[in-house]
């Protein structure tokens, strides 16, 4: 019998926590794990569970400091940040933890408390449905050949579903572990069937920060994700050939467009050629398509692309699986028949892995797209559970995994995605609702369908900003399901759209540097690559305009557009808020003065994407083989004025586990600002050479500064060659062939060094008259109604005027339209 391989193997002594922090009873046991973390469980057999489980695996915290008063009948424990009381059982009336007058957590400073089965009506959910209503095949693994020869019946799934998040503005929140799995001792997930209560209480105040720390060491840090996930990823559920795949890596490095990972969906494998719908469970890839799978993949590696593949074990295993007689063989099968797909049989999956997973992977399969939708929810996770830790059994490589959302601890896996949306606004519109849920369950790597997966209207607007959205998300991956007019490659548009779409695909590429720094983040201390703009400002949270806004990492600010743009202007109009502090248009580096709301215009190729006062922004320059994601010879470093900063860029070999053994480099960049004078510090600050090219070309784009009068460039002590210009509102200075593992810096001496680059409304306005297909002549007579320095009620009255001109009302109306979101400013 195969067994699990050793990296599944809990470590026990760190699920048990620290006797010293436990105080219990004969059915009750509370154990303090940190000043505002507490376990309460409750179990009428007095067997408390200290075996890790799906969320807790880590109990051996410190431990912290707090006070117990204790006699016959009452138990009180005081931290910081929590009292709890709780009457004993010697006067307990009800069942286990029911009455708050048994069981109360109050939390300090605060008039608000917990009790058992607290509504906690002001959690922000986790997790609300899936973006999709698909119609299942409902045939069941064990009906499967009776029903063969059946038209398949169809049912419709609704797939709304809802997860806790960690965040709340009462400043707690509970996570039940009573149903959780366990985790044996070899590794196995277990069902546990005792009525027992088992509560991870989080009170946090609003040091929400706190919250995701303590969650984190509870249930594991998130892992690291390969590099190459950052980039762009393709798919579209269609029968590929290996020439399919010839002609479609060749039109993307034809047009210049980066890809890093193509997903191949259900029909890669064996299907039943009467009814192709049939099969969508398989593990062998299709002869008539790929005759050697190893070629696939070695095409796809040798051009710097990952593949991933799609498995839904709900058929169970068919016959004609390339392995499937050693499979029965090993599981005591000896007549042909289809072997049900079993989660929770540990010799099955043991065999499932080893028969079914394992070559696959050695024919250079990178990683699994698991597209399975049991009605035991329980079953995803298990299945991921088990294909994820399976990956950690080869060394050489880092685990990736595309799954739908697990319901307990989900950052453990990687890379969750929201189902098969229909194209349109509406679907778009829910990205970064979704996004910013994730986060509130401290999961950070959400994939969503760019351009939207099926039905719907192919509209170039839209396309344009999914893509823009893409770019600015925690994963880009196009996707569709089959069709010819589903039109995802950009250069299937009009010019236009191919150039906007293409210049955001390149962009998205070469932010790799900055996403995959901010990934390490994310993987070591816990921080959310998306964090909704309330966790910094709650009471926004009440603003619905504002919802969608959330910073991008430590640096970036973005503001989704997710409604069509307004026809007659030809500019999307959106209402956003900037929190305190400067912040700097990314794209044309125009200036906004904090804790304000404006109303700003945005054209197609535009995005409302921000930069914070002093932000340090690392791009990677395409390499000559566009796909690679390796840490780039080349490196753009975007500087935005007014605030001295320090940004740590992390670097490894982007895919191995070596990285835990200290085979990684973090680049400090230490700008000082003053007005007259500024200097940037590049070094090697922590890890060790040869991780990143020994040379590297700097391009350091100090955003809306002049050029100053004095600019010295130093290695160690040493003055070295560089180039500068002025391009626009930036100064850029270029520096070739620097060895990054020496200290250089850049001097820059000059008066009123700063551009004061404002965003004026009237240019906006000024830009809009332009572009409108007017007569030019009454051009002017607009621009002097809406810059004139009359009020706007007599603007109104000028403006209606101009019917008697020519002017349509259509026009009309928009520039009393502009005159509303001039006065709201």
């Amino acid at each position: 019998m195969a067994e699990l391989s050793e990296k599944f193997k809990p470590n026990y002594q760190d699920a048990l926590a620290n006797e010293k922090a436990i105080y219990k009873g004969k059915n009750y046991r509370f154990t303090v794990l940190s000043e505002s973390l507490i376990r309460l469980e409750y179990d009428s057999s007095g067997k408390f569970e200290d075996r890790p489980t799906e969320l807790a695996k880590f109990r051996n915290f410190p431990v912290p400091k707090f006070e117990v008063q204790e006699n016959d009948t009452l138990l009180v424990i005081s931290t910081e940040y929590f009292r709890l009381q709780y009457q004993k059982e010697q006067v307990f009336q009800g069942p286990m933890f029911a009455q708050d007058s048994y069981l109360k957590v109050s939390l300090n400073d605060s008039d608000k408390s917990w009790y058992y089965k607290h509504d906690e009506a002001r959690n922000f959910k986790g997790f609300i449905n899936n973006l999709e209503t698909r119609e299942e095949y409902v045939s069941q693994t064990d009906k499967i050949l009776e029903e063969k020869n059946k038209k398949n019946k169809k049912k419709l799934i609704k797939t709304t579903y809802s997860l806790k998040g960690l965040y709340s503005t009462d400043g707690f929140v509970s996570l039940d572990d009573s149903k959780s799995l366990i985790i044996d001792e070899q590794g196995y997930l277990q069902k546990d069937e005792r009525p027992r209560i088992d509560i991870y209480l989080f009170m946090y105040k609003r040091d929400f920060g706190r919250c995701l720390k303590d969650y984190f060491t509870l249930s594991g840090y998130p892992p690291l994700i390969p590099r190459y996930a950052l980039g762009i990823w393709w798919n579209k559920t269609k029968p590929y050939s290996m020439q399919d795949v010839r002609d479609l890596i060749q039109d993307f490095n034809k047009h210049e467009i980066p890809l890093s990972i193509l997903l191949l969906g259900e029909n890669w494998h064996i299907k039943d050629k009467n009814n192709i719908k049939l099969y969508k469970s398989g593990f062998t890839f299709n002869p008539e398509f790929f005759t050697k799978p190893e070629e696939l993949t070695t095409y796809l590696h040798d051009r710097g692309i990952r593949l991933g593949v799609n498995i839904d074990p709900a058929e169970g295993i068919h016959t004609h699986e390339r392995n499937y007689d050693e499979l029965a063989s090993s599981l005591g099968i000896r007549e042909k028949q289809i072997i049900p797909f079993n989660a929770y049989d540990k010799k099955f999956i043991s065999e499932y892995l080893v028969k079914l997973i394992t070559p696959l992977y050695n024919n250079g399969v990178d990683f699994f797209w698991i597209d399975y939708y049991p009605r035991d929810r329980k079953l995803l996770n298990v299945l991921n559970y088990y294909h994820y830790n399976d990956f950690k059994k080869m060394d050489t490589a880092r685990p990736l995994l595309l799954s739908r959302i697990n319901d307990v601890a989900p950052h453990n896996i990687l890379v969750h995605y929201s189902g098969e949306s229909t194209v349109g606004w509406d679907s778009l519109n829910k990205i970064p609702v979704y996004n910013s849920l994730g986060s509130n369950l401290g999961l950070s790597w959400w994939s969503h369908d760019i351009g939207g997966y099926k039905n719907g209207i192919e509209d170039k607007e839209l396309y344009i900003r999914y893509v823009e959205l893409g770019t600015f998300s925690p994963i880009f991956r196009f996707s569709s399901e089959t069709g010819h007019y589903y039109k995802r490659k950009p250069w299937k548009w009009d010019v236009n759209t191919y150039t906007i779409v293409s210049d955001y695909c390149k962009l998205r590429h070469r932010l790799i540097p900055y996403l995959y720094g901010e990934a390490y983040k994310y993987h070591k201390s816990g921080l959310p690559l998306i964090q909704p703009l309330y966790y910094a400002i709650p009471e926004i949270y009440d603003e619905k305009e504002f919802q969608n806004e959330y910073f991008f990492g430590t640096e970036l600010l973005v503001a989704p557009i997710t409604k069509p743009a307004d026809k007659i202007m030809q500019r999307s109009v959106e209402k956003i808020y900037l929190p305190p502090g400067t912040w700097y248009d990314f794209k044309t580096g125009k200036k906004f003065i904090g804790d304000k709301r404006y109303y700003l215009f945005f054209k197609q190729e535009d995005y409302p994407v921000f930069a914070k006062s002093g932000s340090i922004i690392c791009l990677g320059d395409l390499e000559e083989n566009i796909n690679v994601t390796n840490a780039p010879k080349t490196m753009e470093v975007h500087v935005f004025p007014g605030k001295s900063n320090i940004y740590n860029l992390y670097e490894d070999d982007g895919y191995s586990n070596l990285y835990k053994d200290g085979y990684y480099i973090v680049t400090r960049f230490d700008y000082n600002y003053l007005e007259n004078d500024y200097n940037l510090i590049i070094r090697p600050f922590e890890g060790k050479s040869k991780i990143i090219p020994d040379k590297r070309n700097y391009r350091i784009r100090f955003r809306n500064t002049r050029e100053p009068r004095d600019v010295q460039v130093l290695q160690e002590n040493t003055d070295i060659r560089f180039e500068k210009n002025v391009e626009e509102n930036d100064f850029v200075i270029d520096i070739k062939d620097v060895d990054t593992t020496k200290q250089i810096t850049i001097i820059c001496r000059g008066q009123n060094i700063e551009i004061d680059a404002k965003r004026i409304v009237n240019d906006d306005i000024d830009s809009i008259i332009s572009d409108l297909q007017i007569p030019t002549s009454i051009k002017n007579e607009i621009a002097d109604i809406m810059f004139g320095k009359i009020d706007i009620a007599r603007k109104r009255i000028y403006l209606k005027k101009l019917k008697n001109k020519g002017l349509d009302s259509v026009f009309i109306k928009m520039f009393l339209k502009l005159l509303d979101y001039i006065k709201e400013i």
